[in-house]
């Protein structure tokens, strides 16, 4: 029994810092203060057609408006032409890339609740349905409000 023991904590003892500094080394490769790899790009580069980050508004369209106007104004376009999800998620990523930007998260998150709302006509569990903690979790307030 002694002998089984020591021969469980000689392998825990070689095999834990193995794991650990295996997934020490995998947590910190992905960080958001980190700058974007090559990889990063070529993933937001495959998840939207034209290479833009869900940005389905021409520059022009959104020139000569405030950075929250311009953001708000390319947020319902990609609620309008996907799902609220995909909104979620580009505003998710701007307040990570434009921190300037956070000040007005919590009303923009909201205006995407009320217009899943209007996109689901009224249906208020399926446009709930996409709400994620973005933003203190104002996409929800947005929609039952």
């Amino acid at each position: 029994m002694k002998q089984l023991l020591r021969r469980i904590g000689q392998t825990v003892a070689l095999t834990l810092p193995v794991i650990l500094v295996t997934t020490g080394t995998l947590a910190v490769t992905r960080v958001p203060w980190a700058p974007p790899t090559g990889l990063d790009q070529q993933v937001v580069a495959a998840s939207s057609g034209d290479g833009s980050i869900g940005r389905s508004a021409t520059v022009a369209d959104t020139q000569g408006l405030a950075p929250q106007d311009a953001l708000r104004a390319d947020l319902l376009e990609e609620l309008r032409a996907h799902n609220p999800g995909t909104a979620l998620d580009l505003l998710e990523r701007t307040m990570r890339e434009k921190p300037s930007l956070t000040p007005y998260c919590t009303s923009l998150a909201a205006d995407l609740g009320r217009e899943a709302v209007r996109k689901y006509q009224g249906d208020v569990q399926r446009a709930r349905s996409f709400a994620r903690p973005v933003c203190d979790g104002s996409f929800a307030s947005g929609v039952t409000g």
